[in-house]
């Protein structure tokens, strides 16, 4: 399977709902440990920096490096780099999540909707947690919606017939995503003091055929790259897909609601150092 072509115009789209929980999370973030320097912060899949600036807001004087492995994400991402108001300083690196080990030590890492992107990501979180500085903290955030018809109906018509040969394998993958429990279980096990929840958001979406607009964002991307050099099968497909979903997602009175669930994570690291006499 190709590796999806992202399109952070696209992604941008729905921006406001889709920061929405990234605020959440940052609110039950703690503050990295002074140190007597600049915190140091990674945004593991940073997509176009939009969150990444969100994070040089909360921490103004520290220095955070926003990681992703999409070079259109990374362009879109270079408008946030550079020095930081409060003193900081934001650049971005290429990385691939799957892979990524931290060079140096960390006081807070951070990943916003990326882990469902990434089999077995559940153990690279001993390396993740063993990089951080006593007192630091590893929180991220993913999608919990897999089996939701925008999911579901998708995995189906590219399971039919017309399509399987072509997409059946790209969007057939196992989903990633941990029930929150197995999350809890493996940091505690790493002797994090660990806080994990999930929310259920109800965006209420505006425009015609908005759920289908969110996904050409996000879960479509693989679909969207493997019929990039069919324009016809690609109109073919995403007509089939919008009719399932304006049945699945019927218009409101004041708009669609899409649900979506999102499960979170925030893991600290003992404060080792304040324990020793």
């Amino acid at each position: 399977m190709h590796a999806p072509v992202w399109d952070p115009q696209q992604y941008l789209r729905h921006s406001g709902h889709r920061a929405r929980p990234f605020h959440d999370l940052l609110q039950r973030i703690p503050d990295p440990p002074a140190r007597g320097r600049p915190a140091r912060i990674a945004d593991l899949g940073c997509g176009p920096g939009n969150v990444t600036a969100l994070l040089a807001e909360r921490w103004p004087g520290a220095h955070i490096t926003g990681y992703d492995n999409s070079p259109e994400m990374l362009r879109r991402a270079a408008a946030h780099a550079g020095p930081t108001p409060g003193g900081g300083r934001i650049d971005f690196r290429p990385a691939d999540a799957a892979g990524w080990v931290p060079d140096e030590p960390q006081d807070l890492i951070v990943s916003n909707a990326t882990l469902q992107w990434v089999p077995g990501h559940t153990g690279s979180f001993a390396a993740w947690t063993g990089a951080l500085t006593p007192g630091g903290t590893f929180a991220f955030q993913v999608p919990g919606n897999f089996a939701a018809p925008s999911h579901t109906l998708l995995r189906e018509l590219c399971a039919d017939a017309r399509w399987r040969d072509r997409l059946g394998p790209r969007t057939a993958r196992p989903a990633a995503v941990r029930e929150p429990s197995d999350y809890l279980a493996v940091l505690t096990g790493l002797g994090c003091e660990s806080d994990v929840w999930e929310t259920t958001y109800l965006h209420l979406l505006e425009g015609a055929d908005p759920v289908l607009d969110w996904v050409k964002g996000t879960a479509l991307r693989p679909v969207l790259t493997a019929l990039e050099d069919d324009p016809d099968a690609r109109e073919e497909f995403l007509g089939q897909y919008r009719d399932l979903l304006r049945a699945a997602y019927p218009p409101g009175p004041h708009g669609t609601v899409f649900p979506f669930r999102r499960v979170f994570a925030v893991a600290r690291k003992p404060a080792t150092d304040q324990q020793e006499v």
